[in-house]
């Protein structure tokens, strides 16, 4: 069985990055995927959006490098998750769990104090395993979104 995806779009917004009790860094974003092809009623170019999932060394890299409009390679898994919430519904979600990603276009000029405010993730004591929490472990920061 076979399950790879390769994708090459731009970030939508900044990347969200967060840190589990246990220090592990989780980065998500969204990349806009142009489909090559244009609507036959509007002629407007038709555009999937796509939710991807960093983890540890490859999240610090999201974080450090990629924002908004960037040009970015991403390969990776696709990824459903599922869980209740708050209201009693049952939620799915689709993402692509990153196993390799880079940017495709310069970075653009940045003054001192912005490369500042982003903190780097700290790197001791982080578990080898990429799928470390359970949906409905306390560990999960995404699980009630």
């Amino acid at each position: 069985m076979l399950n790879r995806i390769v994708l090459i779009g731009r970030l939508t917004k900044d990347p969200e990055t967060r840190y589990t009790p246990s220090g592990v860094s989780i980065a998500r974003f969204r990349l806009a995927v142009d489909r090559g092809i244009k609507n036959p009623e509007t002629g407007e170019k038709q555009t999937d959006f796509i939710d991807v999932v960093a983890f540890r060394q490859r999240a610090e890299f999201v974080n450090s490098y990629l924002t908004k409009g960037r040009l970015v390679f991403v390969e990776g898994r696709l990824q459903t998750r599922s869980w209740t919430a708050q209201d009693g519904s049952r939620r799915m979600a689709y993402e692509v769990v990153v196993d390799q990603v880079g940017a495709l276009d310069r970075k653009p000029e940045v003054a001192a104090e912005e490369v500042a405010e982003k903190p780097i993730a700290p790197t001791h004591g982080i578990p080898e395993d990429e799928d470390f929490y359970a949906e409905d472990s306390d560990d999960n920061p995404f699980k009630d979104e």
